[in-house]
Formats: structure tokens, C-alpha cells, sequence
């Protein structure tokens, strides 16, 4: 296949190694393990290191990263603390990504935050190496050589010695344990705008994404799932293979499930393309599928309806308590109480999920596979594909392709067993393809949540209570096999923890036991929980006659939260860049502000917005402005941080104003983007980033641009309509049309 160069994974033989005269890998583990530098620039198929630097004769520097690469910046901002440490520009690097035996899970805003670690001391480990091998050639002591820009430096006489031509002398020497990191005030490169290496070929074209992939040989599939959720293929059923199609290949829902829940279309005639066998999936006749007997149950007014019960009636689990809540309650001269709802949510990837898998030999006994995948978990399908093939893990090649969206959803394994299950089953390559169709109904959504908020005010208004209930369905319980014990704390998070000073709280978790798939939406519970507390936190600023920033700055002073401190420096920048306090607002325009913390990382976000009315009814509005401010940390690539605060802001208005996936009978009401209205280009409001680099610990920010932005709108929108928005989304119904 014709990959592109960032992401072939090169295995060079050893006759093309003779011809490069020499070479050096090195191999680091996360997080300890055995590091280990080899004379030769070929990576094992085996690989178990996790951070890999090679430096070529040629004077090639290579940086590889694991973990999948979905629009997020890791492999850039990984391989940049590499090149810090290792002294050489950053535009004479090239970035690879690892087989999966040596990658990692790409999910949580962890890529850079957990990683970069080993990254830098992988390249303060290579830099000493080529320093002591030419402290070696030239006889002189370590302390009189000087990394400089790919070269050591002899600092007695100025010569000059490249790394390239150090490489094979290095790689025989032994890998320092504990190697002099950079610190932070002489980085070069971190902190810095970098160009991210994947970028060319993204904007070019010539990037390879799992749907770009064609093997020699390979058939084409595309999925059908059951038309109702929960429902099955028949058994015994057969199946005849319609005109323009090969063959029919039953699915089952995991690697361990044996009943069957799919069916994949299969050609391998000349010219055969998805659209072709969508239209010949139609064709299949016959009665193929049972139908759930719970079927009319699977509805979204009564899994509201179920929630909303749960709210009173449902057995709670315990997130966090503190102080006597009751007694704030039974003393409070006012309370408020809120309910909020959200629902479920496709992860609509502009990618549809796809695999593809080449055994070998074709029919079994198979002694290899091979997998072009474009996943969040490398290494989950290798052992994914380990489980279904029943083959060891060494005999397993994972190709991870750029990705077109993540989000969460391909973390999961069902497209990867499905290829797998497919190839194994016709005897040829594969490459199978999720219709557009199949990819929003047979989604792992982000839950349904039902949200009561309960205040109790003093006679000034001061907060002295609050009480939070979360219900929805549990992703956690939906992988496991045995019930709950604890709270969910995807369910919880966002909700917890908050840098407010409540006197007392108690924030508590109901599940909800929904039978509709959940997964790893952008941000998870974030997103939910965001949206609630910072619009009870406006409706009390207005209960109060209190500005809603100043109440913030009240609760946030006044906490002993950890995160406290940085929570305010960053709500005060974000209010700052906004002319909260400074600037009018434009006649018809209204601003809402918000703040969040998700994944370690604080963001705040005003949005300015005016609405737009029809009839006297609100029937739209527009986000003029969005200023964010946002704490990381450490920004290692500032670029790739203000990339996903508005990557994070569009995904999460684009939720908030149209997001919507209703059930009826087990049906989906969205097949395509033509009824999952997304925010246009025209409508995208301009967005001032404002990074705050406070020092702390780095995390990450992949997610945490999401939270913010539904309830700066909301509570935007309040104050221009009067309308305090607590059912998400806005404008439910909304199409691409509309």
C-alpha cells in the first residue's frame, strides 16, 4: 500500500541497514522498564519499548510514537520533547508512529500529559550517548563536549562531529539510567509553535486514512446490523448471495458473543465500491432478523420518563459528601431546584469506522494477520485480534492510520473483530466498511443524563447547600459482568470536586439501566455534568441579584480546592480577553460565561451570542464570540493547544444547539448527517485563545475545550430571552437544511 511517509512504519532489512553503513536505535519504556540502544536501525515487529528515537548515517532523525494520531497533536508534542532533550531542530525531524505491541490507548487527554516523560528522557539518554562516543573518539572528558543542533561539539578545539556519524558508536555504549533532563526555562523547542509533521499530508492529500487503504487482492464489506436495537440474525437462516455481491458473512456483536447481530456483504467482482453494495444490501430478502420482545420499550420518552422517576425513587450511590446537608436544606430561607436533561449523542466521526485484515495464508491454519486499522488502541487490537485468530501475539502486524475523528468511538473493538471474523471467513484481504447509516445507529453513545441540582440560599443568598443527583446509564457497568458497587465516576465526573466553596454537599449517582450502548464520548461526563452545574451556578447569580462572575469569584476565593487558584486565574482571563467588566456589550448581542475543569486541565469560556426570532420566538442563535482561557499546565505545542480549545468549541455548539439521537421502538432517528444538524464554517464564531501556563503539572487538552461552551451559551441566552434552557439541545429536530 501506498502509505504515507509519516505513518509507514518502516522495518528495514538487514541488507538495506549494510547500505545505510550503520545506524542507532534507541528503545525506552514506560513507565521503567530495560532501555536498551541496538547498532541498527530496524524496529522488531515485537517491539515493547514505548518511546523510540532512531538516528540514521544519513543523519535521519526519527522520532516514533504510539497511540493513535486523530487530529490531537500527540505524536508532534511527544516527539518534540524528544528533540528538546536531544538538541536538534525541529524541522530535521521526522515522526513514525510504533507497531502496536509497542503503543498505548489514545483516550482521557492523556497522549502527551502521560507520555512525555519518557520522551524526554528517551532524548537526554541519546544526546549523552553521542556526547560520550565522541568524548571517546576525540579522547578528551565528557564535560568538553557540547550537543548543539544534531552535532557534538569539542570544546577545546571546535571540531565538529554529526550525529550520524556518532550513531553506530553510541549505540554500543551503555543507556544512561537517570540522564540530565533541560530545564524548563532553556527549552528550545517545548512551548514553542511547532508544525505538526502530519499537517502536509492532511492538507495535500496524500495522507492515509483507514479508508484509503488497498491491499492486493482485497474483497470489499459493508455491515448490516439488525434494524432494531438488541435485535439478532435468525438461527438457522440462510441468506442468498444477490447479484453483485460475493458472499454473506454472519457477525457476531464482540469476539466472545456468539449470537449473531450482523451480517457483512462481501464482493471481490472487479469494480465492486460501497456504494455499489449498499445498494445491493437491499436486495437481501427475507425475514433474516428477530425482533426484541422489549423493542417498544426502547424508547426515549420512556427512558426519560425512567430517569425521572429515579431522580426520587432510585437506590443513590454516594460520589461525595461533606458537611450536613440536611440541616442547610431544613434551615435555608430559599431553595432552588433544577433539573437538567441531555441526550444521547452519536460520536459522528467524518470517518466511518472501517478495518482492514490480511491473513496468512489465505484459509486457515493461518500463521499471520495483519490489520490497517484507524484506531485509538493499537494495542487492544492487537489483542483483539489475538482473541479472534487464536493466534500469538508476535505473529500480529497492527498498521494504526490516521484517524478522521475518534472521539471516543474507535477505542471500541466490534469494526476490528468484524474485519477480522470477515477475512478469516471468505479465504482473500478485506477491508470492511460501516455505512454512514450503521455508524450512527449502532453507535457507542454518549449516555442520557437526568440532572436534579437542589440550592439552599441563606437570607443573603449566600449558598449553604447543594445537592446534585446524576441518572443516567453506566459505561462501566456495561463492560463488566457483574453490578455496580460504587458510583460510575465517568457518570460523576464534573460533578465532583468542583472549586466552589460549598459549605455543604452531596452529590450522588443513580444508574439508569438503559440498554442502549454507551461509550467514551469527547470529555465523557464532562460534558453532562459542565452544562448543569454552571447553569445552577447562573441561576443563582441571578436568584441572588449578584453578577454571575463576581458569585464565581466569591465560591472560588473562598475554596480550598486544589485547583482553586488556577480556576480563578484562568475565569479572569477568559473574562478579561471578553471585556466582561471592561467593554459594552453590542445592542442585541448578550455574553455567558463558564468555566470547567476535565482531565486536570481548567478552561473558561464567554461566549457572545444574539438570537435570532421568528414570530416573536426564538429559533436560533448565533455565537459571535467565544473567548477562552485555558490551563494546561505546560502548553508543550501552543498551536495544537489553541487547535483543540476550538476544535473542542465547535464540537461542543454544535452539540448543544442541534445534538440529538431520540429511540423509537429500538430505532435510531438519525441514519446521516442530513438530520444531525453541525455548526457551518459561515456559522463559526471567532475564537481568542488564551493559554495560561501556570506551571502545574502538565495535562491534557484533547477534551476540556468541550464542557465549557453549552453553558456560556445558555447562560447567554437567558439573559437576552429570559428562557433558562435546562433540556439540551437547544433546537431539537434541527436538519442540515434547516
Amino acid at each position: 500500500m501506498n502509505d504515507s511517509s509519516i505513518f509507514k512504519p518502516t522495518v528495514l532489512d538487514r541488507r538495506q541497514f549494510l547500505k545505510g553503513t550503520g545506524g542507532f536505535l534507541l528503545a525506552m519504556t514506560i513507565p521503567a522498564g530495560t532501555n536498551r540502544a541496538m547498532a541498527d536501525t530496524t524496529l522488531p515487529a515485537n517491539a515493547t519499548g514505548t518511546a523510540y528515537i532512531r538516528i540514521g548515517a544519513d543523519e535521519s532523525i526519527t522520532i516514533l510514537v504510539g497511540g493513535g494520531e486523530m487530529g490531537q497533536g500527540i505524536y508532534t508534542g511527544l516527539a518534540m520533547g524528544a528533540a528538546e532533550e536531544l538538541k536538534v531542530k525541529w524541522e530535521k525531524v521526522k515522526v513514525e508512529p510504533l507497531p502496536a505491541s509497542a503503543s498505548w490507548l489514545s483516550a482521557g487527554s492523556g497522549g502527551i500529559r502521560s507520555r512525555l516523560p519518557t520522551f524526554l528522557k528517551a532524548g537526554a539518554a541519546a544526546r549523552e550517548m553521542l556526547v560520550s562516543a565522541a568524548a571517546q573518539t576525540w579522547g578528551v572528558a565528557v564535560t568538553n563536549c557540547q550537543a548543539v543542533d544534531g552535532t557534538v561539539k569539542n570544546l577545546l578545539n571546535n571540531d565538529v562531529m554529526t550525529y550520524g556519524q556518532l550513531a553506530q558508536l553510541a549505540a554500543t555504549l551503555p543507556v544512561p539510567t537517570a540522564p540530565a533532563l533541560t530545564p524548563a526555562a532553556n527549552y528550545r523547542i517545548i512551548g514553542t509553535p511547532a508544525a505538526r509533521p502530519d499537517l502536509v499530508g492532511k492538507v495535500n492529500g496524500s495522507a492515509k486514512y483507514g479508508l484509503d487503504v488497498v491491499v492486493d487482492g482485497m474483497a470489499l464489506a459493508i455491515v448490516k446490523h439488525a434494524p432494531v436495537m438488541g435485535g439478532t440474525l435468525k438461527d438457522p437462516v440462510n441468506i442468498s448471495v444477490p447479484s453483485g455481491a460475493s458472499a454473506v458473512v454472519k457477525l457476531g456483536a464482540t469476539a466472545t458473543n456468539p449470537v449473531n447481530n450482523a451480517i457483512a456483504l462481501v464482493s471481490w467482482l472487479p469494480g465492486a465500491n460501497t456504494w455499489g453494495l449498499m445498494e445491493t444490501m437491499k436486495n437481501i430478502s427475507g425475514n433474516i432478523w428477530n425482533t426484541p420482545a422489549n423493542a417498544a420499550l426502547l424508547d426515549s420518552t420512556v427512558f426519560k420518563s425512567q430517569a425521572m422517576s429515579l431522580l426520587g425513587r432510585g437506590t443513590p450511590f454516594i460520589a461525595e459528601q461533606k458537611g450536613d446537608v440536611d440541616t442547610a436544606f431544613a434551615s435555608a430561607a430559599r431553595v432552588l431546584e433544577m433539573t437538567y436533561t441531555l441526550p444521547y449523542l452519536p460520536h459522528a466521526c467524518m470517518e466511518v469506522l472501517n478495518c482492514t485484515v490480511r491473513m496468512t495464508p489465505a484459509t486457515a491454519p493461518f500463521t499471520a494477520c495483519e490489520i490497517w486499522a484507524p484506531t485509538q488502541a493499537p494495542n487492544s487490537v492487537l489483542s483483539t485480534a489475538s482473541a479472534v485468530t487464536g493466534l500469538p501475539k508476535t505473529a500480529i502486524r497492527i498498521y494504526p492510520m490516521f484517524m478522521g475523528g475518534g472521539l471516543g468511538r474507535k477505542f471500541e473493538q466490534d469494526y476490528i473483530t468484524q474485519a477480522i471474523t470477515t477475512a478469516m471467513a471468505i479465504g482473500r484481504p478485506v477491508k470492511l466498511v460501516w455505512p454512514r447509516s450503521e455508524d450512527m445507529q449502532r453507535d457507542q453513545y454518549r449516555p442520557m443524563a437526568v440532572t436534579r441540582i437542589r440550592v439552599a440560599l441563606d437570607a443573603v443568598g449566600k449558598i449553604t447547600g447543594w445537592q446534585n443527583r446524576h441518572v443516567s446509564p453506566s459505561i462501566s457497568a456495561q463492560r463488566r459482568t457483574t453490578p455496580l458497587t460504587a458510583h460510575d465516576a465517568n457518570a460523576t465526573e464534573g460533578a465532583t470536586a468542583l472549586p466552589y466553596a460549598f459549605p455543604s454537599r452531596l452529590i450522588d449517582y443513580v444508574q439508569h439501566m438503559s440498554p442502549i450502548p454507551v461509550g467514551y464520548w469527547r470529555s465523557v461526563g464532562y460534558s453532562i455534568n459542565a452544562f448543569a452545574v454552571e447553569s445552577a451556578i447562573d441561576e443563582v447569580a441571578h436568584a441572588a441579584g449578584v453578577d454571575e462572575l463576581v458569585l464565581r469569584r466569591q465560591l472560588i476565593s473562598a475554596s480550598t480546592d486544589p485547583l482553586a487558584a488556577r480556576t480563578l486565574a484562568v475565569l479572569n482571563a477568559a473574562a478579561a480577553t471578553a471585556g466582561w467588566e471592561t467593554t459594552a456589550v453590542p445592542a442585541g448581542r448578550a455574553r455567558g460565561i463558564a468555566v470547567a475543569q476535565a482531565f486536570g486541565t481548567i478552561v473558561a469560556e464567554v461566549a457572545e451570542i444574539s438570537v435570532t426570532l421568528t414570530a416573536g420566538v426564538p429559533t436560533n442563535f448565533t455565537v459571535h464570540k467565544v473567548a477562552c482561557a485555558v490551563d494546561c499546565g505546560t502548553a508543550v505545542n501552543p498551536n495544537s493547544v489553541e487547535a483543540q480549545m476550538q476544535g473542542g468549541i465547535f464540537h461542543g455548539l454544535s452539540a448543544a444547539k442541534w445534538g440529538e439521537l431520540k429511540w423509537t421502538a429500538g430505532k435510531a432517528s438519525v441514519t446521516n448527517f442530513n438530520k444531525y444538524r453541525m455548526t457551518r464554517m459561515s456559522e463559526a464564531p471567532v475564537i481568542t485563545t488564551t493559554i495560561v501556563n501556570s506551571g502545574a503539572p502538565m495535562s491534557g487538552t484533547g477534551e476540556p475545550g468541550v464542557p465549557p461552551i453549552a453553558p456560556a451559551v445558555a447562560n447567554a441566552y437567558f439573559k437576552l430571552t429570559g428562557i433558562r434552557v435546562r433540556d439540551l439541545p437547544f433546537f431539537p429536530g434541527a436538519t442540515m437544511g434547516g
